[in-house]
């Protein structure tokens, strides 16, 4: 099983599950409690890091569904303000964008790590994280990002980010099966489906990211909004972090690092 390591921080079995913490500087965000004002983007990342965050995945455009469309030059300075208030800190950044040109700016400042959710469909991307030496995160994609439309297809998806990074050169990174509503195509069965079989994606022997926050499944049947989400995200972690994952993304870091402290110890991952 192969590991990832951001800056200090080793993802992967046989080390405890981590914790990355969502900022968010796009007031589009799906989920409103989630975003940060410019100016206070340092102050929440390191309320974050006390309340038991490891990672701070830092991002500047929502991908939600019917999100109203902003330019990459938008994402890129929204993201470089955000990154000059953390440079210096010494909290371990990842840029959350699937832009090449969103990161090459990025690249400027204190960033250790590269989530994308295309999953390095974009080459150019994935030159850019290979040339830097960047760990990343990488979502089940084929052509944009969550195209799988089933289990199946979330594999296949997988097995072919795992053949770019080997294309790449880049060999430290985490994958993440992609639950959510990615596009219009999507329907919240996968995300179950996805979730029930989330075991199967550790034949890639590479560790993996469990990302559930306040996603639209989760309110369920009801159609709670994601600020009425919570006790099922962290329900649904848990159940996550026992049958693999060894990274958790979250907005709500204290109620997720106790669920982890708990899980992690019925799976003797402390």
């Amino acid at each position: 099983m192969h590991r990832c390591v951001v800056k200090d921080i080793t993802i992967g079995p046989g080390f405890p599950v981590r914790l990355m913490g969502v900022i968010n500087c796009s007031p589009e965000s799906f989920f409103q409690g989630s975003y940060v004002r410019p100016g206070s983007i340092l102050a929440r990342a390191e309320e974050m890091v006390r309340q038991g965050a490891e990672i701070i995945d830092i991002g500047a455009r929502s991908t939600a569904p019917l999100s109203p469309p902003i330019s990459e030059a938008t994402e890129a300075d929204r993201l470089s303000a955000a990154l000059r208030e953390m440079d210096g800190s010494g909290i371990p950044v990842s840029v959350d964008t699937m832009y090449p040109s969103v990161l090459e700016r990025s690249l400027s400042h204190d960033i250790h790590a590269a989530n994308d959710i295309s999953g390095f469909s974009n080459p150019s991307y994935a030159r850019f994280v290979a040339d830097a030496g960047l760990p990343s995160f990488l979502m089940a994609s084929q052509r944009t990002q969550g195209d799988a439309t089933s289990f199946f297809e979330t594999l296949s998806h997988l097995a072919l980010v795992v053949a770019r990074c080997e294309e790449a050169g880049v060999s430290s990174y985490v994958l993440d099966p992609g639950i959510g509503l990615w596009n219009p195509a999507r329907s919240t069965v996968l995300d179950w489906e996805i979730c029930r079989n989330f075991e199967q994606c550790t034949r890639f022997g590479r560790p993996l990211l469990a990302a559930v926050s306040r996603k639209t499944f989760l309110g369920e049947p009801e159609g709670r909004p994601p600020e009425a989400r919570l006790a099922a995200s962290l329900g649904i972690t848990a159940l996550l972090i026992a049958k693999g994952a060894d990274i958790v993304r979250t907005h709500d870091v204290r109620e997720t690092a106790d669920v982890i402290r708990m899980a992690a110890r019925m799976v003797d991952r402390i």
